[in-house]
């Protein structure tokens, strides 16, 4: 049996997890868009804002960004670029500090 604590971070896992579909509905191969890509120069006046869920829809929005990242204090993350990903850094008040693409 699965335990709900289990269940749960497998769940809250795969809905971080982003996809496009590797053809599109006719059959041709999907190719990843230029406005796919994130540009974070757009986002620097949130620098300073409280994190929150609804901020972080914004974020994506307005930087074009597929991914969004959220970076607690004092925490390690993988250095792998992704130019659709937007990484948010947050400090122990929960106010922004660094926002950047990758």
């Amino acid at each position: 049996m699965i335990k709900p604590a289990i269940t749960l971070t497998l769940f809250g896992l795969t809905a971080c997890a982003t996809t496009t579909p590797p053809f599109d509905d006719n059959g041709n191969p999907n190719v990843r868009e230029q406005s796919e890509t994130c540009d974070a120069e757009a986002a620097q006046g949130m620098v300073g804002e409280r994190a929150t869920s609804a901020l972080g829809g914004e974020l994506l929005a307005i930087t074009g960004a597929r991914t969004l990242r959220w970076v607690p204090p004092r925490t390690a993350v993988t250095m792998d670029y992704r130019m659709d990903r937007l990484t948010v850094s947050y400090d122990d008040n929960m106010l922004i500090e660094r926002i950047s693409c990758g």
